[in-house]
């Protein structure tokens, strides 16, 4: 059976280094965005999986098609038209400086995607997961309608839906709040993925206190958060939340909790530092959640600490994609963490 996530996929331009926009003479390309950077990492693993979304025909477009295909990442479904590839700029931070995202996407192939231009019974042909982020929604008000699209027609046919909350405050623009739109969304959705902050910024779920700013998160004060999206949502079987506890941009910790049917799981804590690049961490997480899910139905502890261990190791990957093997994300959750050279 195979995967479908569906999404904006951008050319990401970032200054080398740690180099400030106002610095740079020379931007590093490549290509990225939540649901293209899951579809990466599951096909790693050896997933069949495949990417829908709407890319310009022009050389940009071609250049896309080709990245994703190279990354095994399955392209059949993807329709061609409007006027060009959302950006997104990225400049690292470092130490005490935080990074900073701009986003130039207005107006791109994507965000003027109409209802009824994919045929989702043709897509979800031999699927039996889907998944999508609440940034599609976000972009305009068709993508939103069109990602609504999806999720009917997946749960029609009997497809897991799975939804990454991933709140964009800079994309809801287009005259209706993120409430508003992913209430009816995630009302269809089994599973959910969120950080600390999605929860409450759509919908206005609040963690007990904690030192979150400090590098500090408790992870049992997040078991509260998961019972109250339980509550709302009776449709979701599981659900996530990633831990990032933030000492400073070059040094982080990283954990999660999951939530099925009233139990709680937690992993262990990593300590990350030093960061190579944060960017596509929660994407990371999101497709060794879903592979995880797939490959251990009975065992969520074990589901939880693959994604865990996946979205840790991102972090010492430049570039939106988790370019690491099965055998990395296994040796890490079996405790090798010591980073030395394999001869």
């Amino acid at each position: 059976m195979k995967i479908v996530t569906f999404g904006e996929i951008m050319l990401r331009l970032a200054p080398p280094g740690f180099q400030r926009f106002s610095q740079t003479q020379t931007y590093e390309a490549s290509f990225g965005g939540g649901e293209a950077n899951v579809a990466v990492s599951l096909a790693n693993y050896g997933e069949t999986v495949e990417f829908v979304t709407r890319l310009p025909k022009n050389d940009l477009g071609d250049a896309c098609l080709a990245n994703l295909r190279s990354h095994a990442v399955q392209t059949n479904h993807i329709i061609r038209g409007g006027n060009r590839l959302g950006i997104y700029f990225l400049e690292t931070g470092a130490a005490q400086r935080a990074s900073k995202v701009l986003y130039d996407r207005a107006g791109s192939s994507f965000s003027e995607i109409e209802p009824g231009t994919i045929d989702w019974d043709h897509v979800f042909e031999g699927v039996d997961w889907f998944h999508w982020t609440g940034i599609s929604p976000a972009v305009s008000q068709s993508a939103a309608e069109v990602c609504k699209e999806a999720i009917l027609a997946a749960r029609s046919k009997g497809i897991i839906v799975s939804c990454d909350l991933n709140y964009r405050a800079k994309l809801w623009k287009w005259g209706k709040s993120a409430r508003e739109v992913m209430q009816e969304l995630v009302s269809q959705c089994q599973v959910a993925l969120g950080n600390e902050e999605d929860a409450e910024k759509v919908f206005g779920i609040h963690a007990p206190e904690s030192e979150i700013l400090a590098g500090k998160v408790e992870s049992n004060s997040y078991r509260a958060v998961c019972e109250e999206l339980a509550s709302q949502f009776p449709t979701l079987q599981t659900i996530v939340v990633t831990l990032r506890g933030s000492l400073s941009a070059s040094h982080n910790t990283w954990s999660g909790v999951l939530w099925q049917a009233g139990a709680f799981f937690q992993t262990v804590t990593y300590d990350i530092l030093p960061i190579v690049d944060r960017v596509g961490g929660g994407d990371a997480f999101m497709g060794g959640l879903i592979y995880g899910l797939r490959q251990f139905p009975a065992d969520p502890q074990k589901a939880l600490s693959f994604a865990t261990a996946a979205a840790c190791l991102k972090h010492s990957i430049p570039g939106d994609f988790n370019a690491v093997s099965l055998t990395e994300v296994e040796n890490l959750m079996a405790g090798d963490a010591s980073g030395r050279v394999s001869r």
